[in-house]
């Protein structure tokens, strides 16, 4: 539980620095921002196998486990915003932009 409160931290102090989120964000910007991006997607992708496993018979996972994926990957989102120049440079997504018809 710790090492969750130490992420539930750090994601409030990066994002109390960001400008306000007014669209959904796609991956992108900056390098960094893209890395840190295609990390939450990887991260999202264990918190997913973690819960597949939880749903096993005769699997054990600690529920902290999931907790802590879960809070991880909020914390790589994040920080893919504060390195897009505080959110300033997110690349957002527009509705039905380059859609034809």
């Amino acid at each position: 539980e710790a090492q969750v409160d130490a992420l539930e931290r750090d994601i409030d102090i990066l994002n109390a620095d960001l400008s306000e989120l007014t669209s959904f964000v796609l991956p992108g910007g900056s390098a960094a921002s893209s890395y840190l991006h295609l990390a939450r997607t990887i991260c999202r992708r264990a918190e997913r196998e973690v819960i597949a496993l939880v749903e096993t018979d005769g699997e054990a996972v600690a529920a902290p486990a999931i907790k802590y994926l879960n809070r991880l990957s909020d914390l790589l989102f994040v920080a893919a915003r504060w390195a897009n120049d505080l959110g300033r440079s997110d690349v957002l997504w527009a509705p039905g932009a380059g859609r034809e018809g």
